[in-house]
């Protein structure tokens, strides 16, 4: 899949055209679905990414937050972008954002609330009170239609307001969510609490609208480490039986430990995939370190060697990227190689983010940031990923400076050999099962071609800190 769009994606309204026209083109390079940003109006009118979600029924139609169009355009073109995009073979992913409200259109007096511990969300600090808070949603923009919805403070559990957090009167934390900060069902805005009944019917109705309304093929779902876990069982199996379609689902659990993506594919029954955020960080500390990592352990630790059924691979994303909250930048030099590893092996569902393969150029907080395109590689990879990704693979990730593997094809398919390094330039004797047969670089990184022994043996070659690949002539 690819990630359309990074947090500093121009605000110009023309978002939706742009990638709709862009689709066929797409489709032809080897993608098979857009994960296209939230389409919903943000408090932040049109500069809103679209994850301070003021409404979700109101995609570019209504005039809210001083603007009829979101950040990416109005509601008709984002159906044209739909529409393009399923008639160039493209399947289109929404990202739902259900945890949180931002942008209240008014205050509410809550007579008791108190404030708790950021740190431990389990400790209260000192007394309860009332308090006014921005806590209702009367949507004057877009009034009834669609829902007749208003949200007032008892459908949250929290909200934070100055910088505080406070919980709202006979309140409590969700169970069955991430364990930091002691209980991390509060993220940010005012907070949904899924423990009201009135809080899941108008989740549950809002998605059986999108779907009717947009038909979208699946879901990127946004932060579900802060909302309980047997919510989503019940919502995606409603969702999938509305449709009577299998639709795609993949949640964004932003953890490094194993153990906890583990935890919430058991609870939610595999359910949804999961983004393999070991793997990012795998391949951000691996692009810090130059040839002080060991390669040999790069899929150590991961999502897609311990699940790769459920396992969405990435090497970056909208909140990785540099100023960002959770910036990680995976160094450019290294990007190749993940992408190699990301696309060039036949685990786990790839996805490819939208500033790696256009590049980027923005300007925050003090710092003008440049992020170099890798399109032409990543064009290279998925050209080789339908042709070469087939028959007996043979991983050799056994090396602290150079790895590879080989697919040996089938009878419909060639045979390929991978080897990337981290240090200087090396060669690595791998078998493709193929005897007395010819190999290129096409990378070009390397010039003359190589030819495997008796056995199906060869010694394939790269050039320090680059990743060649290797196919039949």
């Amino acid at each position: 899949m690819m990630q359309t769009f990074h947090w500093y994606t121009p605000n110009d309204g023309g978002f939706w055209n742009g990638w709709g026209a862009r689709a066929t083109e797409l489709e032809q390079k080897g993608f098979t679905a857009l994960w296209l940003p939230p389409a919903y109006k943000g408090m932040g009118g049109t500069w809103d990414v679209g994850y301070g979600v003021y409404d979700l029924f109101d995609c570019g139609e209504f005039d809210q937050k001083g603007t009829v169009r979101t950040k990416y355009g109005t509601k008709e073109e984002y159906l044209g972008c739909i529409r393009a995009a399923r008639d160039a073979g493209l399947q289109v992913y929404a990202d739902v954002v259900l945890n949180h409200r931002m942008g209240a259109d008014g205050k509410q007096w809550v007579d008791d609330v108190v404030a708790v511990d950021p740190r431990d969300r389990n400790r209260t600090l000192g007394n309860r009170h009332g308090r006014e808070l921005w806590t209702r949603f009367s949507f004057p923009g877009r009034g009834d239609t669609y829902s007749g919805m208003q949200w007032e403070w008892w459908h949250f559990d929290a909200t934070r307001e100055h910088g505080t957090i406070y919980k709202l009167k006979d309140k409590r934390f969700e169970t069955h969510v991430d364990e930091e900060n002691a209980n991390y069902d509060f993220l940010m805005g005012c907070d949904l609490d899924f423990d009201h009944e009135q809080v899941r019917g108008e989740a549950h109705y809002w998605g059986k609208w999108y779907l009717d309304s947009f038909g979208m093929d699946g879901f990127r779902i946004d932060a579900v480490k802060h909302i309980r876990s047997l919510f989503f069982r019940h919502w995606l199996d409603d969702m999938r039986n509305h449709t009577q379609k299998n639709l795609f689902a993949v949640g964004e659990y932003w953890s490094s430990d194993i153990g906890r993506l583990r935890r919430y594919i058991d609870q939610t029954e595999g359910r949804m995939h999961l983004f393999d955020v070991p793997l990012h960080y795998n391949f951000h500390r691996a692009s810090k370190a130059g040839a002080g990592y060991d390669m040999g352990s790069l899929l150590s630790g991961t999502l897609v060697r311990e699940n790769p059924l459920l396992a969405v691979t990435l090497v970056e994303n909208h909140d990785t990227q540099p100023l960002q909250s959770l910036e990680s930048l995976v160094e450019s030099w290294f990007k190749p190689l993940a992408y190699a590893i990301v696309l060039l092996r036949d685990e786990g569902y790839p996805c490819v983010f939208a500033a790696d393969y256009d590049g980027a150029h923005y300007e925050d907080k003090g710092y003008e940031i440049r992020l170099d395109s890798h399109r032409w590689l990543i064009d290279l990879f998925l050209d080789a990923r339908r042709k070469y990704t087939f028959g007996q693979r043979r991983d050799y990730l056994d090396h602290r400076h150079i790895i590879g593997w080989t697919f040996q094809g089938d009878d419909n398919h060639g045979s390929m050999a991978v080897v990337m390094t981290n240090a200087g330039d090396d060669t690595k004797w791998m078998e493709t099962g193929k005897p007395y047969t010819a190999y290129r670089d096409i990378t070009r990184h390397i010039d003359e071609s190589i030819r495997t022994d008796e056995w199906g043996w060869a010694p394939f070659s790269t050039r320090g800190g680059k990743v060649s690949v290797w196919v039949e002539e």
